[in-house]
């Protein structure tokens, strides 16, 4: 029996799930180790699980989509948050791109769900910090430009001086990013310090900015602030956003669009 099937193959597949819930993400050198078997069986592990449980292929390994962050977990309880709602943000945002575009991807799961729509698509040039989403487009009729940047590795986007140094040179029509909080007082926020510098960067040499963000970063204001709430052009997420929020949101002019 082949080790990738029967019993043995899904227990190890089980202990790579508790694995991802509990770190978010996982290499293909790391489950080589842990396990002991070999880069083809990890891969093709990585790729079955894909299709049953909310794993998202990265590049040399995976991450885990349900909101699995130790600080974020209780959320994960309440909300059970699906890739699904993700995939409907991702749908929604893909409808405001046209031919002749540039726009500007972050980094983050809903930006890396958006890739995936636009790979079809002609047309389109594609600015982004992340290197599993310039990946992701490899191959396709997009043309991509990657930023520079050392890359942090918890969310394979780019960043630094080097980076900043290159965004700075460009032209954004329509940027499109994802946030760890939005608050009426706080705006949008990451937890991450250089991830928040380059998304500044990016946003200042674009013409329009599209924050894009499920329910449970509502109402949160993480560390660093990337922007107020004056500086979006529109906001895309899955449910309404009402009170101070809300308010504020019509009172600065920002679209707010919503996934049915």
């Amino acid at each position: 029996m082949m080790d990738g099937s029967g019993s043995k193959g899904q227990r190890r597949r089980e202990a790579i799930l508790q694995l991802l819930k509990q770190q978010g993400r996982i290499t293909i050198t790391e489950m080589v180790e842990r396990f002991g078997c070999s880069e083809a069986t990890a891969r093709r592990d990585l790729e079955q699980m894909e299709g049953t449980y909310p794993v998202i292929r990265t590049i040399g390994g995976a991450m885990y989509d349900g909101m699995s962050t130790m600080r974020e977990l209780h959320f994960a309880e309440k909300e059970g948050l699906s890739i699904l709602e993700k995939e409907k943000i991702a749908q929604l945002a893909s409808t405001l791109i046209v031919e002749g575009d540039v726009i500007g991807l972050s980094g983050g799961t809903t930006n890396f769900l958006l890739a995936k729509l636009l790979k079809s698509r002609k047309g389109i040039t594609v600015v982004t910090n992340a290197v599993n989403i310039a990946m992701e487009l490899a191959g396709s009729p997009i043309q991509v430009v990657v930023t520079g940047g050392i890359m942090r590795h918890n969310s394979f986007e780019l960043c630094g001086p080097l980076g900043e140094g290159m965004v700075a040179q460009l032209h954004i029509g329509k940027m499109f990013i994802g946030v760890d909080g939005i608050s009426a007082s706080g705006g949008i926020s990451s937890y991450s310090e250089q991830e928040a510098q380059i998304a500044k960067a990016l946003i200042k040499r674009s013409q329009e900015t599209y924050a894009v963000f499920d329910h449970t970063k509502t109402n949160r204001t993480s560390l660093f602030s990337v922007a107020s709430l004056s500086e979006l052009k529109a906001v895309i997420t899955d449910s309404e956003l009402d009170g101070e929020l809300g308010d504020q949101l019509q009172r600065e002019q920002v679209a707010v669009y919503v996934t049915d």
